[in-house]
């Protein structure tokens, strides 16, 4: 199985149409959902998205991702649920 990207931090770029905290677009977010999407679409879409990040976006996405990879939940849902 194909952890998700996304990050929770749902905000869509109004000139890309992009995610700004995973860099997919929503019809990307839905075919993820779809159980008819193979494991090879979304390890493609996963380094697209990617792609299309930079700098301290990108890092930020890579930390966050590698975290919920680990965890089971994006750091950002981690860190709020301390608060």
């Amino acid at each position: 199985m194909i952890v998700t990207p996304c990050i929770s931090i749902c905000r869509w770029d109004p000139v890309t149409s992009n995610c700004y905290g995973c860099g997919r677009t929503m019809e990307e977010k839905f075919k993820w959902k779809d159980p008819d999407t193979t494991d090879e679409w979304k390890l493609n879409n996963l380094k697209e998205c990617i792609s299309r990040l930079s700098g301290w976006q990108k890092e930020s996405f890579i930390e966050s991702y590698e975290y919920k990879k680990k965890h089971g939940m994006s750091l950002y849902k981690a860190n709020n649920q301390k608060k």
